[in-house]
């Protein structure tokens, strides 16, 4: 597996909705309420955000310098 291949999972939006999905369920699951689970879930996708943006603008810095 190259570097590009873990990059375009790493900002890959279903993945992180599906450990989203998962996390909430486990929280439910064992006997975790509904609202934490929506907490998590949120929390998860936010910083997810946060992960592809940081990696797109690396990837488009790392670029302009190669220019």
């Amino acid at each position: 597996m190259t570097k590009q291949d873990i990059i375009r999972k790493l900002t890959s939006r279903k993945l992180w909705v599906a450990v989203a999905g998962f996390v909430s369920g486990l929280i439910v699951a064992f006997d975790g309420d509904a609202e934490t689970a929506e907490t998590v879930s949120g929390l998860i996708l936010q910083g997810a955000a946060v992960v592809a943006y940081l990696v797109a603008e690396g990837l488009a810095d790392s670029a302009n310098v190669k220019e």
